[in-house]
């Protein structure tokens, strides 16, 4: 990694969630780390386990998840075992969060005036004018037009794309050292995506943020990150920069899903798709968890679970020795 600041380093974690079947091992050895400045993607398909890690770290897990084994490190502060009140602290003010659908992000009953000076009074020693010259500066950033007066209204008179630049100043309005992005171009248009996205990238570089961006699309990913983790079933199975994941992936799964993209000037016939499914948690098979759905499974694939492993270009967990890029 480069010479950048590690502001947060999560670390062989493992989570279970109990059930009446037993302990579900929903995250296993997950570690990476987030320097700051940089955006970190997270991809992979749905039940990889992208927004449970993205609610480990801001410490939103479920009565019912529990951190069996890792650390999360915030600043050289192991942050996981924290109480209560000093997760509660620590959210908001030092790590923040944007979230996939932003009428649901916001309080419907509330203006958008009440909604950002309150979180900016919680957590900055701000007189109310001053928290709302601050709120109007913010939607001025993030492009709402007339900002003085649109701040009077409610999130129902905005548009989509519009909510979701609320929902980045709501989050970025105190400063946050950490943003949790989790998946928020998912209810916009193509267009708005793009904005929104780019918008997202710009602000964060300006004030220095560091963003764990969480989606599905690889286009997203290659658009504005700048390092991308791939997860698959509760693991990360490959780590890197985004262009050496995008031009030369290692793993099997990253390369179906390079490949399952369409390419401009490619004239198909079919898109390629992976096949079979997530494994269930309940049901996870031996070995590499990808391997029933793997075209490049060899002999051990079903017994041996790969660790993470340097190659030159990212990190992956595959049993293989070479480099499978020439099969994209």
């Amino acid at each position: 990694m480069d010479d950048k600041q590690v502001i947060l380093s999560v670390k062989g974690l493992c989570l279970e969630f109990s059930h009446r079947k037993g302990a579900i091992k929903a995250l296993r050895d997950i570690s990476f780390d987030m320097c700051q400045g940089e955006i970190l993607g997270v991809v992979g398909e749905s039940g990889a386990g992208k927004s449970l890690t993205g609610s480990a770290i801001m410490g939103l897990l479920d009565d019912s998840a529990a951190i069996t084994a890792g650390e999360i490190v915030y600043q050289g502060q192991r942050i996981d075992n924290l109480d209560d009140a000093s997760r509660q602290a620590l959210r908001g003010k030092e790590i923040s969060a944007i979230f996939q659908d932003p009428l649901t992000s916001l309080n419907p009953v509330l203006t958008i005036e009440e909604q950002l000076t309150e979180t900016i009074l919680t957590h900055l020693p701000l007189s109310q004018s001053e928290a709302l010259e601050k709120a109007i500066a913010l939607l001025e950033e993030v492009g709402i037009a007339q900002a003085a007066e649109r701040i009077k209204q409610y999130p129902h008179q905005f548009s989509g794309g519009m909510r979701q630049r609320i929902v980045i100043a709501l989050a970025l309005c105190v400063d946050p050292f950490i943003v949790i992005a989790d998946e928020p171009t998912t209810a916009l248009d193509v267009s708005v995506q793009s904005q929104v996205l780019q918008l997202l990238k710009r602000l964060c570089k300006q004030h220095g943020t560091t963003v764990m961006l969480v989606t599905h699309d690889m286009g997203v990913i290659a658009e504005v990150c700048d390092r991308v983790a791939v997860m698959y079933a509760g693991e990360v199975v490959e780590i890197g920069k985004v262009h050496d994941i995008v031009k030369h992936p290692q793993h099997p799964y990253t390369v179906g899903l390079m490949d399952s993209i369409p390419r401009i000037g490619v004239r198909k016939k079919r898109l390629s798709q992976i096949s079979g499914s997530m494994p269930r948690l309940t049901e996870l098979p031996c070995g590499c968890k990808f391997h029933p759905r793997c075209q490049f499974k060899q002999f051990g694939c079903d017994t041996t679970t790969p660790c993470l492993k340097q190659t030159t270009t990212t990190a992956v967990a595959c049993l293989r020795d070479i480099s499978i890029e020439e099969h994209i």
